[in-house]
């Protein structure tokens, strides 16, 4: 077919349509609403160092957008995920996608053991049983619902109240609010002596998202129904000025898309870093292993009393509980993309089945029972989100700088990325790879 012949779905126009296509960005944000980028990282940084890192906070968040957006570009004039377009890299089959599932498998697993560990200490506030039994029901239960196909309805439901937390932090932030001269000086890009650089990684790894969820990006854009989503032949409709005008019409919807999503995250990671700092730092208490819960209720007891501290208990158990299992949903889009390009054409793919049965496996084997046997092994579901931060803040520049390479590569001059989102990724592949090597370079030092 030529290129004419291929039409790419008309790129919403006026106000009203542009409003209706809002929607992956908005699920990202939610997604993350509850977790531990805006949830638990924001407060305990907060609560031991204030608004030092103020600063870094704010440039890891633009550079994360422009991060974004390049996995925006390239699922929206594709129609691809990211992992799609690795396998076509050159040089050894399938390199750069073994260099993205290896490091997500530790990430994975370490994450959600973590962010599960972390719901389980508001379990046991409200329900007898230990942090292990809770550990465990909240694995079952939400990879209960994805093997089902029902949760969806209940993934809504907790993301609404995710963002309902959210939106409270926010309001209880500005009736704590610093003065402006105290929040200034932390846009300063000073770090503090003694700087613990294991708080600061994870925290910056996962504002938003991490590596993965940024991946994810490219797989919620197609499915919504962006750009070349329902495109056969690509390269022939880059053929046609009018799919190319199309494509740019796109291009600046997801830019809308991502910057909401990234404006919403933003938001409530700096209500809670002044929660931590104006309600925390004060008292010297940080969140931390099984008192995750006890301690973020503080942050709105002193506001809004007793009924303030349980709100805030259930809003820990609902949003942390919510992104185990939206991460869990997304690890296994990105596991079985990988297997399915990893397998093709092998007599190990034959007997192993369908993709739904392969599905089931990575859901209950690798996401449930290995992330458990991780957290009744180590028993520290901050220290497992830290040491999958780190992995993180060295994965980012990767995702980031390949996805970068193929859309200068691949895509035609029109959708290209400019020279100057070209310098800024190169810049953030910096930021990241900078904060990972101080870490490393004090760890080695001990």
């Amino acid at each position: 077919m030529k290129g004419d012949d291929i039409k790419v779905r008309s790129a919403p126009r006026g106000a009203k349509q542009k409003l209706r296509w809002l929607g992956p960005g908005i699920t990202w944000l939610a997604a993350g609403a509850g977790g531990a980028g805006e949830l638990l990282f924001p407060p305990r940084v907060g609560s031991l160092y204030g608004y030092a890192f103020l600063w870094a906070l704010i440039i890891a968040i633009l550079l994360k957008w422009f991060i974004n957006k390049e996995i925006g570009r390239y699922a929206v004039c594709t129609g691809r995920s990211l992992l799609d377009g690795f396998k076509s890299l050159p040089g050894p089959a399938n390199w750069a996608v073994w260099l993205i599932v290896v490091p997500q498998i530790f990430v994975a697993v370490g994450s959600i053991a973590g962010i599960a560990g972390a719901a389980a200490t508001a379990f046991i506030l409200l329900l007898p049983g230990s942090v292990e039994i809770w550990t465990g029901i909240t694995l079952i239960s939400a990879v209960f619902l994805l093997s089902s196909g029902s949760y969806r309805v209940v993934e809504r439901v907790a993301m609404v109240l995710a963002i309902i937390l959210g939106l409270v932090g926010i309001v209880t932030a500005v009736s704590v609010f610093p003065p402006l001269e105290k929040l200034a000086a932390g846009l300063r890009p000073i770090i503090p002596e003694g700087t613990n650089y294991i708080e600061i990684i994870p925290w910056l790894s996962f504002l938003l998202a991490g590596a993965a969820g940024m991946t994810w990006y490219s797989y919620w854009l197609p499915a919504r129904g962006y750009g070349a989503a329902d495109t056969g032949d690509v390269a022939e409709a880059w053929k046609s000025e009018v799919n190319i005008a199309e494509l740019k019409g796109w291009k600046r919807e997801m830019v809308i898309d991502n910057t909401l999503g990234v404006i919403g995250g933003f938001m409530i990671v700096v209500a809670f870093l002044i929660l931590g700092t104006e309600l925390l730092r004060p008292e010297g208490i940080v969140p931390e292993e099984n008192r995750v819960a006890s301690v973020l209720g503080k942050l709105l007891e002193s506001t809004w009393g007793r009924i303030g501290f349980w709100g805030m208990i259930v809003g820990v158990l609902v949003g942390f509980w919510n992104t185990a299992m939206t991460n869990q949903d997304g690890w296994t889009r990105l596991f079985l993309n990988a297997f399915q390009i990893l397998s093709a054409g092998t007599k190990f793919r034959e007997r192993l089945g369908d993709d739904k049965r392969i599905r089931l496996w990575i859901l209950w084997g690798l996401l449930c029972v290995t992330p458990f046997t991780v957290f009744v092994a180590a028993g520290e579901p901050v220290g497992l989100l830290q040491v999958a931060g780190v992995i993180e803040a060295i994965h980012i520049p990767i995702i980031a700088g390949l996805t970068l390479y193929m859309n200068s590569s691949t895509l035609p001059g029109a959708l290209k990325p400019s020279l100057s989102t070209i310098i800024i990724n190169v810049v953030a592949c910096s930021f990241f790879l900078g904060f990972a090597a101080l870490y490393l370079a004090q760890l080695f030092s001990k």
